[in-house]
Protein backbone atom coordinates (compact mmCIF):
# COMPACT_ATOMS: atom_id res chain seq x y z
CA UNK A 1 0.00 0.00 0.00
CA UNK A 2 1.36 4.05 -0.63
CA UNK A 3 0.65 6.75 0.92
CA UNK A 4 1.51 10.43 0.45
CA UNK A 5 1.32 12.49 3.23
CA UNK A 6 0.89 16.18 1.34
CA UNK A 7 1.89 19.66 2.63
CA UNK A 8 3.27 18.46 6.05
CA UNK A 9 5.23 20.74 8.91
CA UNK A 10 8.19 17.83 10.07
CA UNK A 11 9.65 18.45 13.19
CA UNK A 12 13.53 17.42 12.60
CA UNK A 13 15.53 16.17 15.24
CA UNK A 14 19.16 16.25 13.76
CA UNK A 15 18.61 19.75 12.66
CA UNK A 16 16.16 20.77 15.49
CA UNK A 17 13.95 23.04 13.66
CA UNK A 18 10.44 22.64 11.99
CA UNK A 19 10.35 22.28 8.13
CA UNK A 20 7.40 22.97 6.11
CA UNK A 21 5.70 22.02 3.06
CA UNK A 22 6.96 18.87 2.69
CA UNK A 23 5.54 15.40 1.30
CA UNK A 24 6.20 12.05 1.89
CA UNK A 25 5.57 9.39 0.03
CA UNK A 26 5.60 6.24 1.93
CA UNK A 27 5.44 2.83 0.28
CA UNK A 28 4.90 -0.30 2.13
CA UNK A 29 6.92 0.03 5.34
CA UNK A 30 9.47 2.33 4.11
CA UNK A 31 9.90 5.99 3.51
CA UNK A 32 10.67 6.30 -0.36
CA UNK A 33 10.43 10.15 -0.44
CA UNK A 34 10.59 13.64 1.40
CA UNK A 35 10.44 16.27 -0.66
CA UNK A 36 8.93 20.00 -1.33
CA UNK A 37 8.41 18.58 -4.97
CA UNK A 38 4.77 17.45 -6.22
CA UNK A 39 4.29 13.52 -5.55
CA UNK A 40 3.42 11.64 -8.57
CA UNK A 41 2.99 8.83 -7.64
CA UNK A 42 -0.23 6.84 -6.72
CA UNK A 43 -0.92 6.27 -3.12
CA UNK A 44 -3.56 7.45 -0.23
CA UNK A 45 -3.57 10.75 0.11
CA UNK A 46 -3.54 12.55 3.37
CA UNK A 47 -3.45 16.30 3.52
CA UNK A 48 -1.67 17.19 6.96
CA UNK A 49 -1.99 21.24 6.49
CA UNK A 50 -1.78 22.38 10.04
CA UNK A 51 -0.29 19.20 11.27
CA UNK A 52 3.34 18.50 13.27
CA UNK A 53 5.11 15.17 12.02
CA UNK A 54 7.76 13.71 14.16
CA UNK A 55 9.41 10.22 13.97
CA UNK A 56 8.21 7.29 16.34
CA UNK A 57 9.68 7.36 20.01
CA UNK A 58 12.31 5.01 20.78
CA UNK A 59 12.30 3.74 24.78
CA UNK A 60 15.77 2.06 25.04
CA UNK A 61 14.82 0.96 28.90
CA UNK A 62 11.82 -0.99 28.94
CA UNK A 63 10.36 -4.40 30.31
CA UNK A 64 7.07 -5.38 28.50
CA UNK A 65 6.57 -8.40 29.85
CA UNK A 66 6.91 -6.82 33.87
CA UNK A 67 3.02 -6.64 34.85
CA UNK A 68 4.22 -6.97 38.60
CA UNK A 69 6.20 -4.86 40.72
CA UNK A 70 7.72 -8.16 41.47
CA UNK A 71 10.13 -9.83 39.46
CA UNK A 72 9.96 -12.76 42.34
CA UNK A 73 6.19 -13.35 41.57
CA UNK A 74 6.64 -13.04 37.63
CA UNK A 75 9.56 -15.64 37.83
CA UNK A 76 6.39 -18.10 39.10
CA UNK A 77 3.69 -16.99 36.65
CA UNK A 78 3.23 -19.21 33.63
CA UNK A 79 4.44 -17.67 30.56
CA UNK A 80 0.88 -18.37 29.05
CA UNK A 81 -0.45 -15.57 31.79
CA UNK A 82 2.81 -13.16 31.25
CA UNK A 83 2.49 -13.18 27.49
CA UNK A 84 -1.26 -12.06 28.04
CA UNK A 85 -0.60 -9.30 30.30
CA UNK A 86 2.05 -8.32 28.27
CA UNK A 87 -0.36 -7.00 25.58
CA UNK A 88 -1.93 -4.00 27.10
CA UNK A 89 1.90 -2.78 28.08
CA UNK A 90 2.44 -2.85 24.36
CA UNK A 91 -0.53 -1.41 23.69
CA UNK A 92 -0.25 1.11 25.84
CA UNK A 93 3.61 1.92 25.01
CA UNK A 94 2.58 2.37 20.66
CA UNK A 95 -0.23 4.26 22.01
CA UNK A 96 2.04 7.16 23.87
CA UNK A 97 3.75 7.36 20.52
CA UNK A 98 6.47 4.64 21.06
CA UNK A 99 7.25 2.95 17.64
CA UNK A 100 10.30 1.21 18.73
CA UNK A 101 11.78 -0.26 22.61
CA UNK A 102 14.97 -2.23 23.69
CA UNK A 103 14.08 -4.99 26.27
CA UNK A 104 16.28 -4.95 29.03
CA UNK A 105 15.18 -8.67 30.04
CA UNK A 106 11.99 -11.00 30.07
CA UNK A 107 10.91 -10.50 26.67
CA UNK A 108 11.77 -13.44 24.67
CA UNK A 109 11.83 -13.83 20.58
CA UNK A 110 8.45 -14.94 20.20
CA UNK A 111 6.99 -12.23 22.09
CA UNK A 112 8.74 -9.56 19.57
CA UNK A 113 8.04 -12.51 16.44
CA UNK A 114 3.80 -11.58 17.49
CA UNK A 115 4.51 -7.71 17.43
CA UNK A 116 6.72 -8.26 14.05
CA UNK A 117 3.74 -10.08 12.66
CA UNK A 118 0.80 -7.89 14.03
CA UNK A 119 -0.93 -10.54 15.59
CA UNK A 120 -0.17 -8.12 19.26
CA UNK A 121 -0.08 -4.50 18.18
CA UNK A 122 3.31 -2.72 19.70
CA UNK A 123 6.28 -1.15 19.24
CA UNK A 124 9.24 -3.04 17.32
CA UNK A 125 10.66 -4.84 20.78
CA UNK A 126 14.70 -5.15 20.35
CA UNK A 127 14.77 -8.13 22.67
CA UNK A 128 17.90 -9.21 25.25
CA UNK A 129 16.24 -12.26 26.46
CA UNK A 130 17.23 -12.96 29.40
CA UNK A 131 19.05 -10.93 31.56
CA UNK A 132 22.53 -12.21 32.74
CA UNK A 133 23.07 -11.98 36.40
CA UNK A 134 25.40 -13.84 38.67
CA UNK A 135 24.42 -15.41 41.95
CA UNK A 136 23.10 -13.27 44.25
CA UNK A 137 23.18 -9.98 41.94
CA UNK A 138 20.59 -8.27 40.61
CA UNK A 139 18.90 -10.48 38.44
CA UNK A 140 18.76 -13.19 40.70
CA UNK A 141 15.20 -12.78 42.14
CA UNK A 142 15.30 -15.46 45.02
CA UNK A 143 14.43 -14.26 48.27
CA UNK A 144 17.02 -15.21 50.87
CA UNK A 145 17.34 -18.76 51.90
CA UNK A 146 14.97 -19.82 48.41
CA UNK A 147 16.91 -21.79 45.73
CA UNK A 148 14.10 -22.68 43.17
CA UNK A 149 15.68 -21.55 40.61
CA UNK A 150 17.98 -23.67 38.30
CA UNK A 151 20.97 -21.50 37.22
CA UNK A 152 20.26 -22.31 33.54
CA UNK A 153 16.40 -21.94 33.41
CA UNK A 154 14.98 -18.84 31.33
CA UNK A 155 11.35 -18.37 30.67
CA UNK A 156 9.61 -15.24 29.08
CA UNK A 157 9.04 -12.61 32.30
CA UNK A 158 11.75 -14.18 34.27
CA UNK A 159 14.45 -10.80 35.07
CA UNK A 160 17.51 -12.73 33.93
CA UNK A 161 19.67 -16.00 33.86
CA UNK A 162 21.73 -16.31 36.51
CA UNK A 163 25.26 -18.13 35.99
CA UNK A 164 28.74 -17.38 37.39
CA UNK A 165 32.31 -18.45 35.68
CA UNK A 166 33.73 -17.54 31.88
CA UNK A 167 32.52 -20.56 30.47
CA UNK A 168 29.14 -20.46 31.73
CA UNK A 169 28.66 -16.65 30.81
CA UNK A 170 30.02 -17.53 27.46
CA UNK A 171 27.36 -20.65 27.07
CA UNK A 172 24.33 -17.57 28.53
CA UNK A 173 25.61 -15.37 25.85
CA UNK A 174 25.73 -17.52 22.80
CA UNK A 175 22.43 -19.04 23.90
CA UNK A 176 20.69 -15.95 23.99
CA UNK A 177 22.82 -14.90 20.63
CA UNK A 178 21.38 -17.99 18.85
CA UNK A 179 17.49 -16.91 20.04
CA UNK A 180 17.93 -13.89 18.04
CA UNK A 181 19.17 -11.13 20.90
CA UNK A 182 19.89 -7.62 19.67
CA UNK A 183 21.80 -7.25 22.55
CA UNK A 184 23.29 -8.54 25.64
CA UNK A 185 22.06 -7.38 28.66
CA UNK A 186 24.36 -7.37 32.08
CA UNK A 187 23.89 -6.99 35.52
CA UNK A 188 27.25 -5.63 36.99
CA UNK A 189 26.18 -3.53 40.16
CA UNK A 190 23.76 -4.03 42.51
CA UNK A 191 20.29 -2.28 42.71
CA UNK A 192 17.22 -0.65 44.73
CA UNK A 193 14.78 -3.18 44.09
CA UNK A 194 15.95 -6.85 44.45
CA UNK A 195 16.35 -8.65 47.54
CA UNK A 196 20.75 -9.80 48.23
CA UNK A 197 22.46 -6.69 46.15
CA UNK A 198 23.20 -3.70 47.86
CA UNK A 199 23.50 -0.66 45.21
CA UNK A 200 27.04 -0.30 46.22
CA UNK A 201 27.98 -4.03 45.23
CA UNK A 202 30.38 -4.45 41.93
CA UNK A 203 29.16 -7.64 40.22
CA UNK A 204 31.33 -10.29 38.32
CA UNK A 205 34.85 -10.57 37.34
CA UNK A 206 36.79 -8.21 35.05
CA UNK A 207 37.47 -11.41 33.24
CA UNK A 208 33.69 -12.53 33.21
CA UNK A 209 32.89 -9.01 32.10
CA UNK A 210 35.28 -9.22 29.45
CA UNK A 211 34.36 -12.78 27.74
CA UNK A 212 30.53 -11.40 27.93
CA UNK A 213 31.90 -8.46 25.65
CA UNK A 214 33.85 -10.52 23.23
CA UNK A 215 30.61 -13.23 22.91
CA UNK A 216 28.66 -9.97 22.14
CA UNK A 217 31.02 -8.61 19.86
CA UNK A 218 31.69 -11.24 18.02
CA UNK A 219 28.21 -11.52 16.62
CA UNK A 220 28.00 -8.15 16.16
CA UNK A 221 26.12 -6.98 18.45
CA UNK A 222 26.94 -5.06 21.81
CA UNK A 223 26.48 -5.33 25.91
CA UNK A 224 23.83 -3.06 27.53
CA UNK A 225 25.15 -2.83 31.68
CA UNK A 226 23.11 -2.13 34.63
CA UNK A 227 25.15 -0.19 36.34
CA UNK A 228 24.67 2.82 39.38
CA UNK A 229 28.16 3.47 40.85
CA UNK A 230 30.70 5.61 39.04
CA UNK A 231 33.43 2.71 40.26
CA UNK A 232 31.21 0.11 38.21
CA UNK A 233 30.76 2.05 35.55
CA UNK A 234 34.24 3.01 35.05
CA UNK A 235 35.55 -0.92 35.27
CA UNK A 236 32.67 -1.85 32.32
CA UNK A 237 33.08 0.64 30.49
CA UNK A 238 37.38 -0.27 30.29
CA UNK A 239 36.19 -3.97 29.30
CA UNK A 240 34.19 -2.44 26.22
CA UNK A 241 30.91 -2.22 27.29
CA UNK A 242 28.83 0.02 24.98
CA UNK A 243 25.58 0.98 27.00
CA UNK A 244 25.15 2.17 30.52
CA UNK A 245 21.81 2.04 32.17
CA UNK A 246 21.03 4.08 34.82
CA UNK A 247 24.06 5.34 35.76
CA UNK A 248 23.31 7.77 38.66
CA UNK A 249 26.12 7.45 40.90
CA UNK A 250 28.29 8.26 37.63
CA UNK A 251 30.90 11.25 38.21
CA UNK A 252 32.54 13.83 36.03
CA UNK A 253 36.44 11.33 35.19
CA UNK A 254 33.89 8.57 34.11
CA UNK A 255 31.71 10.78 32.12
CA UNK A 256 34.86 11.28 30.19
CA UNK A 257 35.86 7.95 30.03
CA UNK A 258 32.44 7.10 28.42
CA UNK A 259 32.51 10.22 26.26
CA UNK A 260 35.78 8.78 24.89
CA UNK A 261 34.87 5.28 24.80
CA UNK A 262 31.77 6.87 22.47
CA UNK A 263 29.76 4.60 24.72
CA UNK A 264 26.01 5.98 25.80
CA UNK A 265 24.62 6.75 29.10
CA UNK A 266 20.58 5.42 29.48
CA UNK A 267 19.64 7.58 32.62
CA UNK A 268 15.32 6.12 34.09
CA UNK A 269 14.66 8.75 36.23
CA UNK A 270 10.75 8.29 35.98
CA UNK A 271 11.48 4.48 37.71
CA UNK A 272 12.78 6.71 40.49
CA UNK A 273 10.23 9.33 40.95
CA UNK A 274 7.33 6.66 40.53
CA UNK A 275 8.89 4.27 43.17
CA UNK A 276 9.50 7.59 45.16
CA UNK A 277 5.53 8.71 44.65
CA UNK A 278 3.90 5.31 44.97
CA UNK A 279 6.00 2.69 46.61
CA UNK A 280 4.03 3.05 49.51
CA UNK A 281 0.46 1.74 47.45
CA UNK A 282 2.59 -1.75 46.16
CA UNK A 283 4.05 -2.16 49.58
CA UNK A 284 7.74 -1.47 48.75
CA UNK A 285 9.78 -0.74 51.76
CA UNK A 286 10.99 2.41 53.32
CA UNK A 287 14.34 1.78 52.45
CA UNK A 288 13.72 0.81 48.52
CA UNK A 289 11.41 4.22 48.55
CA UNK A 290 14.41 6.11 50.24
CA UNK A 291 16.97 4.69 47.69
CA UNK A 292 15.13 5.41 44.89
CA UNK A 293 14.17 9.21 46.73
CA UNK A 294 18.46 9.42 46.22
CA UNK A 295 18.82 8.21 43.46
CA UNK A 296 16.41 10.24 41.73
CA UNK A 297 18.28 13.27 42.87
CA UNK A 298 21.38 11.76 41.76
CA UNK A 299 20.27 11.33 38.60
CA UNK A 300 18.95 13.97 37.43
CA UNK A 301 22.53 15.70 38.72
CA UNK A 302 24.13 12.99 36.83
CA UNK A 303 22.04 13.64 33.58
CA UNK A 304 22.40 17.95 33.59
CA UNK A 305 26.71 16.86 34.10
CA UNK A 306 26.68 14.81 31.21
CA UNK A 307 24.29 16.69 28.70
CA UNK A 308 26.64 19.90 29.82
CA UNK A 309 29.97 17.43 28.32
CA UNK A 310 28.12 16.24 25.58
CA UNK A 311 28.09 12.81 26.50
CA UNK A 312 25.81 10.08 24.14
CA UNK A 313 22.40 10.09 26.44
CA UNK A 314 19.59 7.43 25.27
CA UNK A 315 15.96 7.51 26.51
CA UNK A 316 14.62 5.08 28.55
CA UNK A 317 11.92 4.47 31.79
CA UNK A 318 12.62 0.96 33.10
CA UNK A 319 8.97 1.21 34.61
CA UNK A 320 7.94 -2.42 35.78
CA UNK A 321 3.80 -3.17 36.85
CA UNK A 322 0.96 -0.25 36.75
CA UNK A 323 3.53 2.09 36.34
CA UNK A 324 3.96 1.76 32.67
CA UNK A 325 1.57 4.45 31.92
CA UNK A 326 3.82 7.01 33.82
CA UNK A 327 6.48 6.37 30.20
CA UNK A 328 6.16 9.74 28.90
CA UNK A 329 6.33 11.47 31.66
CA UNK A 330 10.23 10.78 31.82
CA UNK A 331 10.25 13.76 29.03
CA UNK A 332 9.09 15.91 31.47
CA UNK A 333 11.73 14.95 34.11
CA UNK A 334 14.78 15.32 31.56
CA UNK A 335 13.29 18.60 30.85
CA UNK A 336 14.18 20.06 33.94
CA UNK A 337 17.52 20.09 32.76
CA UNK A 338 17.95 19.81 29.22
CA UNK A 339 16.64 21.69 26.39
CA UNK A 340 13.71 20.40 24.90
CA UNK A 341 15.32 19.50 21.65
CA UNK A 342 17.54 17.21 23.15
CA UNK A 343 15.28 15.76 25.00
CA UNK A 344 13.45 14.77 21.98
CA UNK A 345 16.94 13.69 20.41
CA UNK A 346 17.39 11.50 23.16
CA UNK A 347 14.41 9.47 22.27
CA UNK A 348 14.88 10.01 18.13
CA UNK A 349 18.66 10.22 17.04
CA UNK A 350 20.35 9.15 19.84
CA UNK A 351 18.77 5.93 20.95
CA UNK A 352 18.46 5.04 16.90
CA UNK A 353 22.03 5.38 17.02
CA UNK A 354 22.86 3.33 19.92
CA UNK A 355 19.96 0.60 18.89
CA UNK A 356 22.38 0.61 15.40
CA UNK A 357 19.76 1.97 13.47
CA UNK A 358 20.35 4.81 13.20
CA UNK A 359 19.36 4.56 8.92
CA UNK A 360 16.11 2.97 9.98
CA UNK A 361 14.23 4.23 12.89
CA UNK A 362 14.53 7.70 15.06
CA UNK A 363 14.64 9.98 11.74
CA UNK A 364 11.95 11.12 9.03
CA UNK A 365 14.33 10.47 5.37
CA UNK A 366 14.30 8.11 2.65
CA UNK A 367 15.05 5.01 3.27
CA UNK A 368 14.00 4.83 7.22
CA UNK A 369 11.03 3.08 8.27
CA UNK A 370 7.55 4.73 8.40
CA UNK A 371 6.89 5.30 12.00
CA UNK A 372 5.95 8.73 12.48
CA UNK A 373 3.73 10.51 15.04
CA UNK A 374 1.14 13.42 14.38
CA UNK A 375 0.58 16.30 16.61
CA UNK A 376 -1.50 19.64 16.12
CA UNK A 377 0.97 21.57 18.55
CA UNK A 378 4.59 21.76 18.12
CA UNK A 379 6.34 19.34 20.91
CA UNK A 380 9.60 21.77 20.46
CA UNK A 381 7.97 24.06 22.41
CA UNK A 382 6.27 22.20 25.01
CA UNK A 383 7.49 18.86 26.01
CA UNK A 384 3.93 18.36 28.03
CA UNK A 385 2.88 17.59 24.51
CA UNK A 386 4.66 14.54 24.04
CA UNK A 387 3.28 13.28 27.44
CA UNK A 388 -0.75 13.54 27.00
CA UNK A 389 -2.14 11.19 24.63
CA UNK A 390 -5.42 13.67 23.45
CA UNK A 391 -2.94 15.84 21.62
CA UNK A 392 -1.53 12.44 19.49
CA UNK A 393 -3.31 12.83 17.01
CA UNK A 394 -2.12 9.88 14.87
CA UNK A 395 0.94 7.52 15.52
CA UNK A 396 2.07 5.28 12.34
CA UNK A 397 4.56 2.52 12.17
CA UNK A 398 5.62 0.13 9.77
CA UNK A 399 3.64 2.44 7.06
CA UNK A 400 0.25 1.46 9.05
CA UNK A 401 -2.20 3.76 11.20
CA UNK A 402 -2.05 2.49 14.39
CA UNK A 403 -4.41 5.23 15.67
CA UNK A 404 -5.65 8.07 13.17
CA UNK A 405 -7.92 10.54 14.54
CA UNK A 406 -8.04 13.15 11.83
Amino acid sequence: MSIILKNATILDPIIGVLQEGLNVYIKNNLILKVTKDEIKEVGKIYDMSGKILMPGLIDAHVHVTASSTSFTNLSRTPPSYITAKSIPILNGMISRGFTTVRDGGGADWGLAKAVEDEYIIGPRILFSGASISQTGGHGDVRKLGEDFIPADRFQIGTLGKVCDGVDALRKACREEIRNGATQIKLMVNGGISTPTDPIENNQFSLDEIRAVVEEAENANIYVMAHAYTAKSIKRVLECGVKSIEHGNLIDESTLDLLIKKDAFLTPTLVVYYAISTYGEKYNLSKNVINTAKNSFRKGIEALKIASIKGANIAFGTDLIGDLHNLQSLEFKLRGQVQSNIEVIRSATIYSSKLLQMEDKIGVIKEGAYADLIVFNKNPLNDLNILQKKEEIKAVMKNGKWIIKAF
